[in-house]
């Protein structure tokens, strides 16, 4: 390969260590935060799971979503039991850091009932409001 044919080096900073990234996770007083799952290629909101500081760091050193749960007091990987995995393609915190928004590649049903999402199954029928300030449609 010709000097004129080398790939230019990549110069883009290295991202923040983990721990600096985790430190600026606002969790509420049990030590959770909400995160939000989102697929990557359609925007849809998948689900909601809770992550504590060990959680998040799993999600976002390994690349599967990790999540704590709140009535098992246990870690718990998207997947390992169901096969139906989240794979990590993004991850942000929202503008108060106390919410983060997981972007995955979701492999199967999100939802523990075998459905999509979870969010397919109680439409609460609300008033749909305009841009223009309208109420009820």
């Amino acid at each position: 390969m010709s000097s004129s044919q080398t790939p230019a080096p990549d110069r883009s900073p290295a991202p923040e260590p983990v721990e600096g990234r985790i430190a600026r996770v606002a969790f509420n007083s049990d030590g959770l935060v909400p995160a939000i799952i989102q697929r990557h290629d359609s925007g849809e909101v998948l689900m909601l799971g809770w992550m504590n500081a060990e959680a998040l760091r799993r999600t976002l050193t390994e690349g599967r979503v990790t999540f704590w749960s709140r009535s098992r007091q246990e870690y718990w990987r998207k997947g390992d039991t169901s096969g139906h995995a989240q794979y990590v393609r993004g991850a942000r915190l929202d503008c108060d850091g106390d919410a983060v928004l997981i972007r995955v590649e979701q492999i199967g049903a999100a939802c523990h009932t075998g459905d999509r999402t979870c969010f397919d199954a109680d439409d609460l029928a609300p008033a749909v409001g305009t841009a223009s300030g309208g109420g009820a449609a």
